[in-house]
């Protein structure tokens, strides 16, 4: 029985924990044992203080799921003894043993194709096949276990032309999962029902997607060589994309779906319009969202005054949307926008690293900027780390942002999303924010193989 750390074994078996586990049991320790054929861990019961030992196997799906719970002892010594008795010996236990009879159907396999190469998207090849991103495909792996499918066109979608949607979804997917929810998909709309000790929430996944012209080629984005072009492009272009996509899913009405009545309903969005424009785009969700743009200065005393400004609408190239996604007809229905540039699959592939799925002749640099929590500060501060650094962390959920509903007609707990930065849009235009002393706000992860010519 060896230790492993949190997040390996999150990796490998968070997917199996239950909400109320965290209330009753405080996890103390992980292990594993025979290569990783099953994993321990002694908990502790919050009531009483005794301590007990948990092992978890694989089920007829692959899944690990816990196969035995010791006794409760007194002794934190005595009950890891026990654990490591009960691991030694299920270890040895044929396969059959650890299967819990109510798998349905085989494990989805994300990896496995039977279309033609051309068909397959470049974004699924590099995930599949390159060196550079096997420590995100071996994180995948355990995940798409757990994973169902509903619609039936995930796998397809995901090594085609819906790659980087579908990455999103399984980021939302790895983030609910690490707060504690027990994620249900047996709807195929919307894509989450997230049940946790709080409550419950429906999620609906949403993508800003390139623009295309008449004959499906991708038109570029605008050139953004002056202030005046990127003024714009975030005033109205990037603000027009943003609504084409929520106001699309807005007319779904998903709150009249049974599954989703009478709970809060998020639409989580982020944007791929183009190869690196989520890096860049943030700041025009919220100048949307709200209906304001956002003026600012600092007083002689150094104090800082922001202005609301309100928007009455967007307009680009011959478009006009209005602005204010909350105050549109029927938004009451959306409970809060949640929005991350971390969902990609650069996120996978530190997330890999640090679980210890990595090859070690991949080095990998995160360069972004964070939010600077010192009063007044209006600059991001910047920041360089090496994710193979023994001293990096990082959670799924760092970095996400939840835009409430002021209008709500169910409004958000916001503990319901820890780890995230909230926002609450004041009548006034002013935005109050919530945001956890490490915030990233964007970043790009560089990433070098180390012998390659």
């Amino acid at each position: 029985m060896r230790p492993l750390k949190l997040v390996r074994f999150n990796a490998l078996a968070a997917y199996s924990r239950q909400p109320p586990i965290h209330v009753l049991t405080e996890e103390l320790a992980w292990f594993e044992h025979a290569n990783e054929r099953v994993l321990g861990v002694v908990v502790r019961d919050r009531t009483d203080g005794d301590f007990a030992g948990v092992v978890f196997g694989r089920d007829r799906r692959g899944r690990f799921r816990a196969v035995y719970t010791t006794a409760f002892h007194p002794n934190r010594l005595h009950a890891k003894a026990y654990l490591r008795r009960e691991m030694e010996r299920i270890s040895m236990a044929p396969n059959e043993e650890h299967y819990q009879g109510d798998e349905d159907g085989p494990p989805l396999d994300f990896f496995s194709s039977k279309l033609p190469r051309d068909k397959l998207s470049q974004d699924f090849l590099k995930l599949s096949e390159t060196e550079a991103f096997v420590a995100a495909r071996r994180i995948i792996d355990p995940m798409m276990h757990w994973y169902e499918d509903p619609d039936g066109n995930f796998i397809e979608q995901f090594q085609t032309t819906g790659f980087n949607a579908r990455i999103w979804e399984l980021y939302l997917f790895a983030a609910f999962v690490e707060m504690g929810y027990r994620i249900e998909r047996i709807h195929a709309v919307p894509d989450f029902t997230c049940e946790g000790v709080l409550g419950e929430f429906a999620v609906e996944a949403v993508t800003v997607n390139p623009t295309r012209d008449k004959t499906g080629a991708v038109v570029p984005l605008p050139r953004l060589d002056t202030r005046e072009a990127t003024h714009g492009f975030l005033r109205d272009y990037m603000p027009i994309k943003f609504g084409s996509a929520l106001t699309t899913k807005l007319a779904k009405r998903y709150w009249k779906k049974p599954n989703v009545a009478g709970k809060p309903l998020l639409f989580a969005i982020q944007d791929f319009s183009a190869p690196m424009s989520m890096v860049f785009t943030r700041s025009a969700l919220p100048l949307y969202l709200s209906g304001y743009t956002h003026e600012w200065e600092h007083d002689p005393q150094g104090q800082l005054r922001v202005y609301p400004r309100k928007i009455p609408s967007h307009k680009w190239q011959g478009k006009e949307i209005p602005s204010g996604f909350f105050n549109l007809p029927e938004a009451e229905n959306i409970s809060a926008i949640v929005f991350s540039n971390s969902g990609t699959l650069s996120k996978f592939n530190r997330m890999g690293v640090l679980a210890g799925f990595g090859s070690p002749r991949v080095r990998m640099t995160r360069l972004g900027q964070a939010v600077d929590p010192t009063p007044n500060a209006v600059v991001p501060k910047d920041f360089k780390l090496s994710v193979n650094s023994p001293d990096y962390t990082e959670t799924w959920v760092e970095g996400l942002d939840v835009y409430h509903n002021p209008k709500a007609k169910h409004p958000l707990d916001p503990s319901m999303i820890p780890g995230a930065a909230h926002y609450f849009i004041q009548p006034d235009g002013y935005i109050e924010s919530v945001s956890p002393a490490w915030h990233p706000l964007g970043s790009v992860t560089h990433i070098e193989v180390q012998g390659e010519p």
